[in-house]
């Protein structure tokens, strides 16, 4: 793994950007891989990237393209995280931990659920801001939700669905019917944060293309 990324990182000089599809298989070390890409065209995953995420005053050459695109998404409909109580549902590298720190950093007051987390409903139906980034099908029911708050439903998941050719359809980690009803604003899915993804993807690399120019 790590000497594939070296021969890339060596190979292509006026490449912009590397993006490592997480998670990686089992016998793949993915510490190793993401340490071993530069940190100049990384997609936010570098450890020297979350670092400075993590740190007050620092800033990332690249945030991660799913957690900034949530921010975009809030950020783009006009809705304010300043001295909001915004819930992150899971803690995972590729988007709990990461959104969680970007929500700080946009001064939100930000907790976080996860699996060992004790009446977690009461604490998401306190929230102005939900990240749904668990990947449970629908958890989170629409009683769990305050009306009004926003709901950025990260989670695909796929359930039997034997009226789809393919046997299932994709669904969120939120109850899209009941929290539509309750929500100010909800994301769907498929076709919320998907897109939004790839479109903080282009915008990654073509800043780390600006870089290589400049350079």
């Amino acid at each position: 793994g790590s000497n594939l990324v070296s021969i890339v990182n060596a190979s292509f000089a006026a490449l912009a950007g590397i993006l490592v599809q997480l998670p990686l298989p089992n016998h793949i070390n993915e510490e190793k891989v993401l340490s071993e890409i530069s940190i100049e065209k990384d997609d936010g995953f570098h450890p020297l990237n979350i670092g400075k995420l993590a740190m007050k005053g620092r800033e990332p050459l690249f945030l991660p393209c799913t957690p900034k695109g949530c921010l975009e998404l809030l950020s783009r409909s006009g809705i304010s995280t300043k001295g909001k109580k915004a819930v992150v549902v899971g803690r995972s590298n590729i988007v709990g931990l990461p959104v969680s720190l970007l929500l700080l950093k946009a001064d939100a007051t930000v907790t976080v659920v996860h699996s060992h987390t004790h009446n977690p409903e009461s604490i998401i139906r306190e929230a102005d801001i939900i990240i749904a980034a668990a990947g449970r099908a629908m958890m989170i029911k629409g009683s769990w939700i305050k009306p009004g708050a926003a709901v950025i439903d990260v989670g695909t998941n796929a359930v039997d669905d034997p009226s789809k050719k393919t046997g299932y359809r994709l669904v969120g980690d939120v109850h899209f019917a009941e929290a539509s009803k309750v929500a100010g604003y909800i994301t769907p899915v498929p076709g919320g944060v998907g897109p939004m993804t790839v479109a903080m993807l282009l915008k990654n690399t073509l800043e780390g293309a600006k870089r290589v120019i400049e350079k």
